[in-house]
């Protein structure tokens, strides 16, 4: 199957999931805003963001798919393992769910010390926590049946799942705008209780995907086995051991060498929102704070998530894949493909933000609840923010490497320092620049990230690239900077007579012009330089 069908197909299902999910903040935006209560509904989503980066967004896939290829290498049934990897998560986030539900307030006020001196804030925030969190168990059984679909070669139903998902959020806006409930309590309600039906949505959908394929080619199905018995079929339990105590010591044994390996892995994927959590935790006293940083981080996983999940389904299995056999020129080809990609997209999208981030701001968010100085505020963010994205893509690309070659844990500490790194500059900055510094303070701390991972990857001898790859990202920085340059001047020359604070129509209308002229100039200018030949490109999509 082609790399390039494959990262398309995964590409464009996270890119028309991030699209959708842009609608779902345009709508909560004007619904919502950015005052007291979007802070706390912003608030209330921190855990369960938290453990959809940790298991639902490539992480435990990163980890999940070179051991599902070593199972099935040495003769094992990787239908079991799935089981049990899916049991596992079930029993762990479950207990997390209940946690969060049952200590509430002291979630929020650890995670949101600010929101103690506002009553208001703190208590909306407390139930808005308690009807989203058990969304945190559904994402672990999300990511156990996307891991077993993308391990064997079927991406694209879990890619696509992630769009049911954000239209059901979609809809429960439609129902608030039916309605009519305004910015009130229970708006914030009907949104938060919406996360857990979109979840069980998403469920639905890879859960049936990956039975098939378990029933297509699972030995223990084809052996006339049951899900049971590969839980209760490991040789070091006695006969007398009673069933439930023989399938949980069972499953002990298999998922605790799993696990072992995976947390780093899961800890470094888990950093991003670590990272936004103590953006938040640092701004939470200036009101709607929070708000801002949550819209701009919204606008800036884009191009991130877009990358993440491509390199963490595609990309990343074939280069464990040719780590396994030890083809080193597979590796260098997938290795280069998988640095091109992050460039590709990365460096052109962070020109954009820095250059538009005032009329991407405005034309997606500016209605309703939120006002022209919030979208000023988001807009600042952004720019700031956007400085760090190619440094937060190149860490995800690095990640792969070492996750192919069975290391999770230099991600783990070249991730925990760019947090380490983002707590230190956010309480530096902030008391001069708001929001502003706390987003500069993320985006430095990608590069941190990216830097000792990339330095350490090169001591090991891992880093391996065909010839053509340093001319091909040679290009795409030549292209990115002059689509920059173009769209700056455009933007310039399209502001004069139009109101930046005008109707609705006509900010998407400009933004929409503005954007598909750099994509133009984007690349036509890497079909000039021999880096894309888009008829080919076309014909692989298709």
């Amino acid at each position: 199957m082609s790399v390039v069908r494959d990262v398309t197909s995964v590409g464009s299902a996270t890119l028309a999931s991030r699209l959708l999910g842009f609608l779902r903040d345009m709508g909560i935006a004007a619904v919502l805003g950015a005052g007291p209560l979007a802070d706390a509904y912003f608030a209330a989503l921190q855990i369960p963001n938290l453990f959809r980066r940790l298991v639902a967004d490539g992480a435990l896939n990163a980890a999940f798919v070179p051991a599902w290829m070593r199972v099935r290498q040495n003769g094992g049934d990787p239908g079991c393992f799935t089981w049990n990897v899916l049991a596992g998560n079930a029993l762990v986030l479950g207990a997390v769910t209940l946690a969060c539900i049952l200590f509430a307030p002291i979630v929020v006020r650890l995670l949101l010390p600010g929101f103690d001196n506002d009553g208001t804030r703190f208590a909306s925030a407390v139930t808005l926590l308690r009807l989203a969190a058990p969304y945190v168990a559904i994402a672990g059984l999300v990511a156990a049946a996307s891991a077993s679909l993308n391990a064997q070669g079927q991406v694209r139903a879990a890619a696509f799942s992630v769009v049911a998902f954000n239209i059901v959020l979609i809809g429960a806006i439609a129902l608030v705008l039916l309605f009519g409930t305004g910015t009130s309590q229970r708006t914030a309600n009907l949104l938060a209780g919406s996360i857990v039906a979109a979840g069980l949505a998403q469920f639905v959908l890879v859960a049936r995907a990956a039975l098939s394929r378990h029933c297509e080619r699972s030995e223990a199905i084809q052996n006339g086995t049951s899900a049971l018995d590969c839980f209760v079929a490991e040789p070091v339990i006695g006969p007398a051991t009673s069933g439930r105590t023989r399938w949980l010591l069972a499953m002990t044994t298999q998922l605790r060498g799993f696990y072992a390996k995976a947390l780093p892995g899961l800890i470094a994927s888990g950093i991003p929102q670590l990272k936004l959590i103590a953006g938040a935790m640092v701004a939470s006293s200036s009101p709607a704070a929070v708000s801002w940083l949550y819209y701009a981080n919204r606008l800036y996983e884009l191009p991130l998530g877009v990358v993440s999940v491509a390199i963490a389904s595609v990309l990343g299995p074939r280069i464990a894949a040719s780590v396994l056999v030890r083809d080193r020129t597979a590796l260098a080809s997938t290795q280069a493909r998988a640095f091109e990609l992050s460039l590709g997209l990365a460096v052109p999208s962070a020109i954009a933000f820095i250059t538009l981030a005032q009329p991407i701001a405005a034309g997606l968010f500016e209605r309703g609840a939120f006002g022209a100085p919030d979208a000023a505020a988001v807009a600042a963010a952004l720019a700031a923010m956007a400085a760090g994205l190619p440094g937060h893509v190149l860490e995800k690309a690095l990640a792969a490497i070492a996750f192919g070659h069975q290391d999770a844990k230099s991600p783990m500490w070249a991730a925990l320092a760019g947090l380490a790194s983002t707590v230190v500059l956010a309480f530096a900055l902030f008391p001069s620049y708001a929001q502003v510094g706390v987003a500069a303070a993320i985006a430095l701390s990608g590069w941190v990230g990216a830097s000792l991972l990339g330095i350490t990857l090169w001591r090991h001898g891992w880093i391996a690239l065909d010839p053509a790859a340093g001319r091909r990202i040679i290009a795409i920085l030549i292209a990115a900077v002059l689509m920059g340059a173009v769209i700056m001047a455009a933007d310039k020359l399209f502001s004069f007579g139009f109101d930046p604070h005008g109707p609705l129509l006509g900010r998407l209308v400009r933004l929409a012009a503005l954007v598909l002229l750099g994509l133009l100039v984007y690349l036509s200018t890497l079909q000039a330089l021999g880096t894309v030949r888009l008829r080919e490109l076309l014909r692989s999509i298709r």
